[in-house]
């Protein structure tokens, strides 16, 4: 595998290009129909691997004991097996097969491992939020007939949103790629 300076130019030229052209279809939307976008990280992401970027089944999930098993034993797997690391600075890497990464890549990895055990991919939200400190972070919001619930890699236990102290800053719909 090549790995030189040739090899990097190529893939930072290809990325910058992706950008592009995620910047191009955003302004060319309708002002109503834009929104708020997805974070570019996420949007990248799309374009290359569009099958993580999938809507379908109900918007909201009927939490059932089994429901909240599934949730417990995802967030609590997810947790333990990705190593915490950050992306390069000015980098926002988003990667729904990672095995080490932030927080967003957690919230990737749980949305693809509930997905794959039956929760409908549109009551799986994800949401960029701001934590008690200020600081930004990405979490995912599981939409249930009762309360939203929280699966977050800087906590063991699943918690409802409001019990949280997030404040959200926007939020994938139903169809992950219309954030508001």
């Amino acid at each position: 595998m090549n790995t030189g300076p040739r090899t990097g130019r190529i893939r930072i030229a290809a990325t910058l290009l992706a950008a592009i052209v995620v910047s191009t279809a955003a302004l060319s939307m309708p002002a109503a129909a834009a929104g708020t976008h997805a974070p570019l990280g996420y949007q990248l992401m799309c374009l290359k691997s569009p099958q993580e970027c999938q809507g379908g089944g109900k918007a909201k999930v009927n939490l059932t004991s089994d429901v909240m098993t599934t949730l417990k034993r995802v967030n609590s797997h997810v947790n333990r097996t990705i190593q915490p690391r950050y992306d390069a600075a000015g980098a926002d890497v988003w990667n729904a097969n990672a095995t080490s990464g932030d927080c967003e890549d957690y919230v990737l990895a749980k949305r693809k491992a509930l997905i794959k055990a039956g929760i409908p991919a549109s009551s799986l939200r994800i949401a960029y939020v701001k934590t008690r400190r200020g600081e930004g972070h990405a979490i995912l919001v599981v939409k249930t007939n009762g309360k939203d619930l929280v699966l977050d890699n800087l906590s063991a236990s699943i918690k409802p949103l409001s019990q949280t102290g997030y404040r959200i800053i926007s939020i994938s719909g139903a169809n992950p790629r219309s954030w508001s």
